[in-house]
């Protein structure tokens, strides 16, 4: 295409960066050890893209704008980084539904009764539905945060409201 057809404003756009996984003004970071290496790697993984990125003179345009997005994402870890705090698992009471814990949960009422579900509370940056891994923000990791084996529980589920039991608690 002709650089006639494009308009000038289009090459100084400046990069959307995506954002991070959400945490609440005023939440702190919690992160397990694992969440914690998790993003150094990242760091690590990112930094080492930098030098290729700085090489590539094929187009100037592109290049700035490869940069800029690389430097946003870097930025936006960083912070993420220096505000994480680390939580040992192993530390928390054993008894409790605490941060790093992996819960299973039996429903009892409003859904299919005797449905269960396991997952483990970690950081919002390690959280993966796919693996089990829930935000320590999410509305299920807040319901069930302190609750003990055999508590019932009950969970709002948008318009819908359901009865679990915390079935084991594992760290």
């Amino acid at each position: 295409m002709s650089r006639g057809f494009i308009k000038e404003d289009d090459a100084q756009t400046p990069p959307i960066v995506p954002p991070r996984a959400a945490l609440p003004p005023g939440t702190p970071n919690y992160v397990t050890p694992n969440g914690l290496e998790q993003l150094r790697a990242e760091l690590v993984t990112l930094e080492a893209t930098r030098p290729a990125s700085e090489a590539d003179r094929g187009n100037d345009t592109d290049r700035t704008h490869r940069l800029s997005l690389l430097n946003g994402r870097l930025a936006l870890l960083t912070e993420r980084l220096a505000s994480a705090r680390l939580v040992d698992p192993a530390t928390q009471p054993p008894g409790e539904v605490r941060f790093g814990a992996t819960v299973r949960l039996r429903t009892r009422q409003g859904g299919r009764v005797g449905f269960e579900r396991t997952f483990t509370i970690v950081g919002v940056d390690e959280a993966d539905i796919a693996q089990g891994k829930v935000g320590f923000v999410a509305p299920i990791a807040r319901a069930v945060q302190g609750a003990q084996v055999g508590q019932v529980v009950t969970l709002h589920l948008g318009p819908a409201t359901k009865e679990v039991e915390v079935v084991s608690i594992a760290y």
